[in-house]
């Protein structure tokens, strides 16, 4: 029985071909850049007769297609985009060649009806070889920002994963124990055991939500420290002493779980091995150009708790992933203290707020 046309199976259309962002100050200069190297390297050539004069007037006729360019690819990359596989590619190539070709034959026309004499006779010359020379360039270059948006593509999806697998990531040992508590406590204290487990499930919530729900706010994350705080504190308890100087925005975008994994390992490396306990210090404040936060515990005596680095590692990469290069995890060590400050810079916060 032959398959009705609702059964028929559709066959997926390919993805569409990533096109650079043209409204970018980098992809004009990469224009002005090619037209006039091509002009030069023209003029350069043996045989040229080409004037000082042409020769300025080529980069200047070169400058002023690039521009034109630069401004139509911006303004027509959201429908090119959605054309299926290298199609976007080849419409813009198109009308790069279109728009040479054009531009070339109105200016080669205005030129010879006001006798200027600025182009070369006949303008039908003149018009090809500008298209000639324009579709070999554009081919290469646009080649060139195929492969670097295919390697930028790539770069976001590794990205995108790291960040995810450690979106996912929390010690083994930290569950453990805070079940253990709760065990410990069902029958002493229920009301305490209850709220352990609330307090377990915002963690988790948070440690494996999905990438789309993993910008939150700082006072997001000072809440979910708080509700770790207090799950550490049944284990520890007076051995654990907090203490507090925040002056910054409650509002500030911030990834997730970003500040419990600093906290966990001022704990686990600070506080629990030493038998009097010891003092977190959590800090907040403006610097120039951006914000910091600080966690700070003590050094423990004895034989430091080994450790792997991934809570470090952790934040590092996903503050580099966030906020960018100027954004920093600095470690110091002064007298019997252990310092992580994690800078963040401000003009850096609102790409944050949008990922």
């Amino acid at each position: 029985m032959p398959a009705t046309p609702s059964e028929t199976t559709r066959v997926p259309r390919p993805p569409s071909a990533p096109l650079p962002d043209f409204c970018s100050l980098p992809v004009l200069f990469a224009l002005l850049v090619v037209g006039a190297l091509t002009v030069t390297v023209m003029w350069l050539a043996p045989g040229g007769t080409g004037t000082l004069r042409d020769y300025c007037i080529a980069v200047l006729f070169t400058s002023w297609l690039s521009v034109l360019l630069t401004v139509a690819l911006c303004k027509l990359r959201g429908g090119m985009q959605r054309l299926p596989g290298l199609l976007p590619y080849a419409a813009v190539w198109l009308l790069l060649v279109a728009t040479v070709g054009i531009s070339a034959a109105v200016l080669g026309w205005m030129d010879h009806g006001l006798a200027i004499g600025i182009t070369p006779r006949p303008t039908i010359h003149f018009v090809r070889d500008s298209v000639v020379a324009t579709g070999l360039l554009g081919a290469g270059l646009l080649r060139y920002f195929f492969v670097v948006a295919q390697w930028q593509v790539r770069l976001a999806a590794e990205a995108q994963a790291q960040v995810a697998a450690l979106q996912a990531r929390i010690r083994p040992h930290f569950l453990f124990n805070s079940m253990n508590a709760v065990a410990a406590l069902i029958r002493v204290d229920p009301d305490a055991a209850e709220r352990t487990v609330e307090n377990l499930a915002e963690l988790f919530r948070a440690a494996l939500g999905s990438d789309t729900e993993s910008i939150g706010t700082l006072g997001d994350e000072w809440m979910l420290v708080d509700r770790y705080l207090e799950i550490e504190a049944l284990r520890l308890g007076h051995r654990l002493r907090v203490e507090r100087d925040i002056d910054v925005p409650p509002e500030l975008p911030m990834p997730r779980m970003l500040l419990q994994p600093l906290v966990e390992n001022a704990i686990r490396h600070g506080v629990q091995p030493s038998r009097s306990g010891g003092t977190i210090r959590l800090g907040g404040s403006r610097v120039p150009g951006g914000v910091e936060i600080v966690v700070d515990n003590p050094i423990a005596d004895g034989a430091p708790t080994p450790g792997t680095g991934h809570g470090l590692r952790n934040v590092r990469e996903r503050v580099r992933f966030h906020y960018g290069e100027r954004a920093s995890v600095r470690v110091d060590t002064v007298a019997d203290r252990f310092i992580v400050t994690v800078f963040l810079p401000e003009s850096a916060n609102a790409r944050a707020d949008r990922r």
